[in-house]
């Protein structure tokens, strides 16, 4: 299907409980978003954000609804074959950095590229090139721990580059930064963006971070309060 969105949900619902127990922490949600697109999926706590980010990432699956990847029913893949899509087509960013403390940026890079099976000399390669996108191929050899958290989360953002991934999925990136570095980040995701035409979902509260991103939709109670692509597409 090649005219179809890059990710689609179509009605997805998240349930959690049953009787008075029962959670909506989505309902019915239906929403899409194509390639080269930069998304800002915001709301309050309990909104549903967080849940929609897990099934886009496939970390999670609906109650009810479909999820399209590629035009591909992601309902329909077994626990295999999600892992297989999360490998090879979806990069992640969170807001702990999740590095391996005692190991260089070049072999935390490295990692994801093993799990593939790539020979070591590709390996490195790959892992110099996204270094190298992020600004940092001068600290290949220093280890997380004697790298800045920016630094850090730079690291984190070139591992989930160097796959070449379809999509980045980027969780509260800027959380754990100060403000300055956090704009940081954020600029180079909207390079990333604007020179790669690389795919980047991002969640936030933060309203300054929303602001990077070309399209910002809001979640409330488990619904899409607002999107400002339809927003656009009414005037």
């Amino acid at each position: 299907m090649a005219d179809a969105p890059l990710i689609r949900f179509d009605r997805v619902s998240k349930i959690y409980g049953k009787g008075e127990t029962e959670v909506r922490a989505l309902d019915g949600v239906s929403l899409a978003i194509n390639d080269g697109e930069f998304v800002a999926i915001m709301g309050p706590s309990g909104s549903g954000k967080s849940t929609a980010m897990n099934i886009l990432g496939c970390l999670d699956t609906p109650t009810a609804g479909q999820y399209y990847f590629r035009g591909i029913d992601v309902g329909t893949l077994s626990r295999s074959q999600r892992a297989l899509l999360r490998r090879n087509y979806i990069g992640f960013v969170f807001q702990g950095f999740n590095l391996l403390k005692r190991t260089t940026a070049r072999e935390n890079l490295e990692l994801p590229l093993i799990y593939r099976g790539e020979a070591a000399a590709a390996r490195r390669t790959q892992a110099l090139k996204a270094l190298d996108l992020v600004g940092l191929s001068d600290r290949a050899n220093h280890t997380s721990s004697e790298l800045s958290g920016g630094q850090q989360q730079r690291v984190a953002i070139a591992r989930a580059l160097v796959t070449e991934p379809a999509v980045i999925f980027a969780d509260e990136p800027t959380g754990n930064l100060d403000s300055s570095r956090s704009h940081e980040i954020m600029k180079l995701l909207e390079d990333l963006n604007a020179r790669r035409k690389m795919t980047i979902v991002l969640v936030t509260h933060e309203e300054d971070i929303a602001a990077y991103a070309k399209r910002q939709i809001r979640f409330r109670d488990g619904k899409i309060a607002s999107d400002t692509l339809e927003q656009k597409a009414a005037e």
